[in-house]
């Protein structure tokens, strides 16, 4: 691959990035979509620049309500990140969290809890109990769990995540 090429693919995910974060994800995902077919057409369908910008073509099909796309896309992403980088490596644990997003979006709350707990329980062991993305996954398990009606378990996991959160915005304003 050339770098100029290298360089297009990076910008169009970035460029498409930008206007999804400043409310533009219909105008964000054609450049999400060449992207990504950019990538898969030179690296091939297991690179992991291109399970990348599979992984965020998915988040862009969320926000413009084609969830039923970006669950089937998150589940080949995820299951090509788990055969090419492990269980858990932390870019499959990240695929693993936008699956389970994506089934919560279509309605697959008990799946998507289920998902949501083997992620927890790997993010604890491999990134720590109080990692930004440890804290995610409690987050959205909580979210499941809520709308299964398992409130309070919800509400313990919400308290873990804030008292870990606490714990670690006191050591980051430690001198």
């Amino acid at each position: 691959m050339t770098p100029v090429l290298d360089d297009v693919s990076w910008l169009l995910d970035r460029a498409a990035t930008y206007l999804q974060t400043r409310g533009e994800p219909r105008a964000a995902r054609p450049l999400f979509e060449r992207a990504h077919r950019s990538y898969r057409d030179r690296l091939g369908e297991d690179h992991p620049d291109t399970l990348g910008s599979a992984g965020n073509l998915a988040i862009g099909l969320r926000a413009v309500g084609e969830v039923a796309a970006a669950r089937d896309l998150d589940q080949d992403t995820l299951t090509r990140r788990r055969r090419v980088l492990g269980e858990d490596h932390p870019d499959t644990l990240t695929s693993a969290n936008n699956l389970a997003v994506a089934l919560r979006a279509v309605g697959e709350v008990a799946a998507a809890r289920d998902l949501n707990q083997d992620t927890l329980a790997r993010k604890r062991r491999v990134l720590g109990e109080d990692h930004p993305d440890t804290l995610t996954s409690a987050n959205n398990l909580a979210d499941d769990l809520d709308a299964l009606g398992e409130h309070e378990q919800a509400e313990q996991w919400r308290a873990w995540a804030t008292e870990r959160q606490a714990d670690r915005d006191a050591r980051d304003a430690r001198p």
